[in-house]
């Protein structure tokens, strides 16, 4: 890091930033808003500037303040400051190149703060943007249907009472066997028809009996 013992005296760097740029002291003066005693004993290493002052002179030379505070030993090589240091040091180059190599490292700078803070702006708007997506998406999409609960299967009801040794019970295959030899039953007829057949073979019966005691 150069120290204030390292750097031109600020006043011959401001006397020749403004001969640079051909103005005179009195113009110089004027445009930095101090007076051409206090400017001329600056010039000539009689007089410290403030940090005010050295801001004016910054301005009214175009050159950055950093650099100048650097020059008066104001500004320590710190935050990005090494370049504008190294810059005002260098003994191979010309004031008129220091002035555009600083303007053009400044220039830089500003413009990379910018494109920083736009790519952040970006991105959090990039952000927000998924986050509603995704939150209408969500309300917009149908609720899944409710499943109906599975009807239980019809168990059939164990067969009870004494099964055959094949498992069927006995009163199916007695059931089975009194249909085979009595065949099918014939179809009823009408309920009075049925009452006369009964009389009468109640009568046949009753008069078989009388005939058989007699």
């Amino acid at each position: 890091m150069a120290t204030s013992k390292d750097l031109p005296d600020v006043g011959g760097f401001i006397r020749d930033l403004r001969r640079n740029a051909k103005i005179s002291l009195r113009q110089l003066a004027e445009q930095a808003g101090v007076s051409n005693p206090y400017l001329s004993q600056i010039e000539r290493g009689l007089r410290k500037p403030s940090a005010e002052v050295l801001q004016q002179l910054a301005s009214a030379l175009r050159v950055s303040t950093p650099a100048m505070y650097l020059r008066a030993g104001l500004l320590d090589d710190k935050e990005g400051q090494g370049v504008l240091a190294a810059i005002a040091v260098d003994p191979e180059l010309t004031m008129a190149q220091k002035q555009s190599l600083t303007q053009i490292y400044e220039t830089f700078r500003r413009e990379n703060a910018r494109l920083a803070e736009a790519t952040a702006t970006a991105a959090e708007a990039t952000a927000t943007a998924a986050e509603a997506t995704a939150t209408a998406q969500a309300a917009t999409e149908p609720a899944e249907p409710a499943t109906a609960p599975e009807a239980p299967a019809t168990v059939a009801p164990a067969a009870t009472g004494p099964t055959t040794p094949d498992g069927t019970p006995t009163e199916a295959v007695l059931e089975s066997v009194a249909v085979t030899e009595a065949g099918h039953a014939p179809a009823p007829t009408t309920a009075v028809p049925q009452k006369k057949t009964a009389r009468r073979v109640v009568r046949k019966a009753a008069g078989a009996a009388e005939e058989e005691q007699s």
